[in-house]
């Protein structure tokens, strides 16, 4: 769920991954690998996309649909 929810995310901004990678400081590579399921996502990048796009941490991990954060 979390790999689908950070490429919908992506993906609904018109991102590319190389864009998304210059902001996270991070290989195009690894990012995929995040997308694919193939990498686990540290804590300071899943909190880093959900401020980058405005979404709770519990949006992209999927325990919620409601992407507000409450603040």
């Amino acid at each position: 769920m979390i790999y689908r929810n950070i490429r919908a995310l992506r993906e609904d901004h018109d991102l590319t991954q190389k864009q998304l990678c210059a902001f996270l400081h991070c290989s195009q590579q690894v990012y995929s690998n995040y997308e694919l399921g193939q990498r686990d996502i540290p804590t300071d990048i899943l909190i880093r996309l959900a401020d980058f796009y405005h979404v709770s941490t519990d949006y992209i991990l999927g325990l919620t649909d409601n992407k507000n954060r409450n603040i």
